[in-house]
């Protein structure tokens, strides 16, 4: 049997080497934006300040619940409070490092910060309701950036990767979150059935 030669159809990786030199030289004032990033830079820029708010929000009233927590478990609660402001606190700095990368200024205004968040500043009266409200901020979290990881798909990786790096520790808190309430309630429900 004979057998027909295979023709190989391998694309160069960059067609044109030289085209390319030529395009990185152009709008060297764009940064790391050039022609190959798809997305609409602007609604992205908007989105990231939406999530820089959303974060600075967080690491508010994390800070808040780590200074008021009291009762048998506020030490260890607080601790995990704290915890999570500071990993907010990280996660704003990416976000606001991206905008400016993608040539754009993070809004840091305390005016209008709330409004600009997708998670509410709640202070929740007792160490159960703060947690509570930590969970709740952090359900939002994750799927206001599930929605903004879909939207950003393939148009824009370096956002999306963060995104999702972010999205991961998000989980991690809730997670957390919902751990210390089952454990709070148990507590709860065991004092009240003793008095």
């Amino acid at each position: 049997m004979k057998q027909t030669p295979v023709k190989e159809t391998h694309q160069p990786f960059v067609s044109d080497i030289q085209e390319l030199r030529k395009r990185a030289r152009e709008h060297m004032e764009k940064g790391a934006v050039t022609d190959a990033y798809k997305a609409d830079r602007e609604t992205v820029i908007r989105i990231l300040n939406e999530v820089l708010a959303t974060e600075i929000v967080c690491v508010l009233r994390y800070k808040r619940h780590y200074y008021m927590a009291t009762g048998i478990h506020a030490q260890a609660v607080a601790e995990e409070f704290l915890e999570h402001a500071k990993e907010e606190q990280e996660h704003a700095d990416v976000a606001a490092e991206r905008i400016t990368q993608l040539g754009g200024e993070p809004n840091l205004n305390p005016e209008g910060l709330s409004t600009r968040s997708h998670s509410q500043y709640v202070e929740g009266k007792s160490l159960l309701d703060m947690v509570r409200e930590d969970l709740v901020a952090e359900r939002i979290a994750v799927e206001s950036y599930n929605e903004i990881i879909r939207y950003l798909g393939d148009d824009d990786p370096t956002t999306r990767r963060a995104m999702e790096k972010i999205l991961g520790k998000e989980e991690e808190h809730a997670d957390d979150m919902k751990k210390l309430l089952e454990t709070l309630s148990k507590d709860e429900r065991f004092f009240e059935a003793k008095s």
